[in-house]
């Protein structure tokens, strides 16, 4: 058991090297190679870990999905008293990596949707990745529709709020918007959900 603890600690190492070579030099440029002497682990070690660079890119934007999805879970969580109209103000601006501490979790993740289209399996991976954030956003709106009578389609309202923060993250990274436009973009999108919800206005998402 502790060799597996150690197996997919190490596994998690290589995808942060992984993202940062990502970051800098895009995926095409990275090498198994390259990634072990950022990892500060021998290239037997990945290799043992991932049979080959595509394997091992699968596994970096996992892993990115995963952080990306659980960070809004844990704001969540963090303020289990607010009400589901803040919270789901809350998930999408962790979503849409808006803020200056996640620039480089976007250039990342923006880097892997670019490769995504002409890789079907990373296609496929990132498909699982926003069906998971989806399916979040999905569960907030039905939450702060409360009446079903009341609530439009949580999964459709899910797609077009989801579709809505990856753009923000795209015109942030290349300076079409400034964080501050794209906030507002964002919470004039959710007052005007919030509206067909008939609840009201929602708390601002800071």
């Amino acid at each position: 058991m502790p060799k597996q603890v150690d197996y997919e600690s190490r596994r998690r190492r290589i995808a942060e090297a992984v993202c940062l070579l990502v970051d800098e030099h895009g995926p095409e440029a990275v090498t198994m190679r390259d990634v072990a002497t950022r990892a500060e682990v021998s290239l037997g070690a990945v290799q043992r870990c991932f049979r080959t660079k595509e394997e091992m890119l699968l596994f970096a934007v996992d892993h990115v999905g995963e952080r990306i999805t659980e960070r809004a879970r844990a704001r969540l969580a963090g303020s289990p008293a607010q009400s589901a109209a803040s919270a789901l103000g809350h998930a999408a601006t962790e979503v849409a990596l808006l803020r200056r501490e996640h620039r480089a979790e976007a250039r990342v993740w923006l880097a892997f949707v670019a490769r995504a289209a002409v890789s079907e399996p990373l296609a496929a991976k990132l498909r699982t990745s926003y069906a998971a954030l989806q399916d979040l956003l999905s569960r907030l709106i039905a939450e702060a529709g409360g009446d079903a009578a009341l609530t439009p389609d949580p999964q459709r309202e899910a797609r077009s709020l989801l579709a809505l923060t990856d753009g923000l993250t795209s015109h942030v990274l290349i300076g079409h918007l400034t964080t501050e436009e794209a906030e507002e973009t964002l919470h004039t999108h959710l007052a005007r959900l919030w509206e067909r919800l008939h609840t009201g206005p929602p708390g601002n998402a800071d």
